[in-house]
């Protein structure tokens, strides 16, 4: 078993779909089926069920790609120990973040990171916020940015910005008061979203209980939450910078629900190695909140 395999059969298992890993890989076809059967014939385990033309990871896969990833981590943050005598002229820094942080708050800090230093190659992975923390917590990448709090003592987190949560609808609203909320059709994020459970958390402190509201759709993105409410679908709750460009353009209307401010978290293992890399963005983010 060779790191390449790992990483090949890690880089399958997240897209599901070979030709489009081996692109991302940059691997051919053939080698990247050629490493996963060479996994499966090693061990006597399949770790894709074929089905169609597609494929979906087995139960062993799922169980295997945990540990595939904490392996690919060690290896990495091994690496990055070596590189760190080198200063910051070369290596990469590996992050994953929630949709909402990675779509509209990180982009500018890492365009800025880059213009410091060039040289850092910055590879990104999304997930929602208890994937990204599991991600952080495997060793598969060094800092996680997440929207909701996380409950885990190997995991260390601190405040990076702050949100401002907005109630939207496709029509404008004057009231917005408890029998409103229970009667509305809400739109949500999936389970695990930190969108959601900050939205939860409010509700919670209101004395209503999340699972009583009628939810009419569950939606695995921003976008689709957002382009569903315009559609008249039902309202629901997103972060300012998902629904500002809607809000402007009349598509959507904030309603006055007054929601609190929401922290945007970093995180990191308490254990692991700390590369210079990862200090000097945590580094530039503190300067640009200041």
């Amino acid at each position: 078993m060779t790191l390449e395999q790992l990483r090949i059969f890690v880089g399958v298992a997240e897209r599901e779909h070979m030709t489009r890993a081996a692109e991302a890989l940059n691997v051919t076809q053939s080698a990247a089926s050629a490493a996963i059967a060479a996994l499966e014939a090693r061990h006597g385990v399949p770790l894709f069920h074929r089905v169609g033309r597609g494929i979906e990871l087995s139960e062993a896969g799922r169980m295997f790609l945990t540990e595939a990833r904490a392996v690919l981590g060690r290896a990495s943050s091994a690496e990055l120990a070596l590189a760190e005598y080198a200063g910051l002229e070369r290596g990469t820094l590996r992050l994953v973040a929630s949709q909402t942080i990675a779509g509209y708050w990180l982009p500018r800090q890492l365009a800025a990171f880059h213009a410091r230093y060039p040289a850092i190659t910055i590879e990104l992975a999304i997930d929602n916020t208890e994937g990204a923390a599991a991600r952080v917590l495997d060793g598969a990448v060094e800092l996680g940015f997440v929207e909701g709090v996380i409950d885990e003592s190997a995991l260390a987190h601190w405040t990076v910005a702050n949100d401002r949560m907005i109630l939207v609808s496709d029509r404008a609203a004057d009231t917005i008061d408890e029998d409103w909320i229970r009667a509305a059709r809400w739109i949500v994020r999936e389970q695990g979203s930190g969108t959601r459970s900050s939205f939860e958390e409010v509700l919670r402190q209101r004395g209503i209980v999340p699972s009583d509201l009628t939810t009419a759709l569950t939606l695995p993105s921003n976008e689709a939450v957002r382009s569903a409410v315009e559609a008249g679908a039902g309202v629901a709750v997103l972060s300012q910078h998902v629904v500002a460009p809607a809000i402007a353009a009349g598509t959507l209307h904030d309603l006055p629900l007054g929601l609190p401010r929401r922290p945007f978290y970093a995180l990191r293992h308490k254990e692991r190695y700390r590369t210079r890399a990862a200090d000097a963005l945590t580094d530039l983010i503190k300067e640009t909140g200041k």
